[in-house]
């Protein structure tokens, strides 16, 4: 299983974003997931009455500012037979970014967060089997210094947003 590139999501709002009624249309659209076709976004820019140019445009647009946060497939890891938790750690200011890199550096990190808050950094893992969970906890604890704090997920929900268009 191969997690996604960590990013760091900076911690400062951006402005809102303006968005169109296309716009609002292609993130509807975009929470159905693609078609298993030979030309996916070719597919549901015809949908949107949109070009397979100005689909990837403003795919590429949502993400620069921020509207989105990540676009690609979700897998379920724990269907797969893996691992799932979420983590955090409390960061020294002073060595957020040393912290970082190295978190980052563990392919098992699925994505990376910073917050304003004592645990001001909080991180997806993402692994092959449930026992690598702990594993890997163990490793960025050996690696940064600093106790990990585990959060496995107690109940899921799955939240879907619409905008009008």
């Amino acid at each position: 299983m191969t997690a996604m590139p960590a990013r760091q999501i900076p911690a400062a709002a951006t402005p809102a974003a303006e968005l169109d009624a296309a716009d609002r249309r292609l993130i509807n659209r975009l929470q159905d997931g693609l078609p298993l076709v030979e030309a996916p976004y070719a597919a549901v820019a015809a949908e949107l009455d949109l070009s397979e140019g100005e689909l990837l445009y403003r795919l590429e647009r949502l993400l620069e500012t921020g509207v989105l946060s990540r676009f690609g497939p979700m897998y379920h890891a724990e269907r797969l037979g893996g691992g799932l938790t979420l983590a955090a750690l409390a960061v020294p200011e002073d060595d957020f970014e040393r912290i970082c890199a190295a978190v980052n550096a563990f392919p098992e990190v699925a994505h990376n967060y910073r917050r304003e808050h004592r645990l001001n950094m909080w991180f997806v893992l993402a692994t092959e089997t449930p026992k690598r969970i702990g594993e890997v906890i163990a490793e960025i604890e050996a690696t940064t210094g600093l106790p990990v704090f585990n959060m496995p997920k107690q109940e899921e929900f799955h939240v879907r947003l619409h905008l009008p268009v």
